[in-house]
């Protein structure tokens, strides 16, 4: 189960990788539009597609790597079973506020391509296609969330060592 869950979070940084290549193309290409005097309709909206898709498939990863900014100063005091029930609160809030999340960018989607809304740019792009990343994004970081709640019930769980924990603050 291990390692499914790690390619999964591992998958989806390729993926938030692959978009950011593509948005440095959709950048490029409209630097080179305005240079060259030749207009590609949509460039603007396909970058902010997937610069929201990179950003939102990136978190499970992320949140796995320990990269996710914690502010540290409370639990830097506390110790032992103070420590450890803080930890399990607030992994169990953010796993809660996760699983909202990801029901939510789920049913946003589902209503885009319900309703048929589109993009209000000139490229008329289904808006479900965009928010399936955000949906995705989000599902696998409520599964990432609910993994650290697991692994710190089960004592498994490795946090990041005080200096560690430094470089993100």
């Amino acid at each position: 189960m291990r390692r499914l869950l790690d390619f999964v979070y591992d998958s989806a940084a390729a993926l938030a990788a692959l978009f950011m290549v593509g948005l440095l193309g959709m950048v490029l290409l409209s630097i080179a539009s305005r240079q060259f005097h030749f207009h590609v309709p949509g460039t603007d909206a396909y970058a902010g597609y997937m610069m929201a898709a990179a950003g939102f498939l990136a978190l499970a990863h992320t949140l796995k790597r320990g990269e996710h900014i914690r502010v540290t100063l409370l639990l830097s005091v506390l110790k032992g079973g103070a420590r450890k029930a803080f930890e399990l609160w607030s992994l169990a809030i953010a796993t809660l506020l996760a699983v909202l999340f990801a029901f939510y960018s789920c049913k946003l989607a589902w209503q885009s391509h319900e309703f048929h809304d589109i993009s209000t740019s000139s490229d008329a792009t289904p808006l479900w296609i965009p928010q399936i990343a955000m949906a995705l994004g989000t599902v696998i970081l409520a599964i990432a969330f609910v993994d650290e709640l697991v692994l710190e019930l089960l004592n498994k769980r490795q946090s990041a060592h005080h200096s560690e924990a430094l470089r993100n603050e």
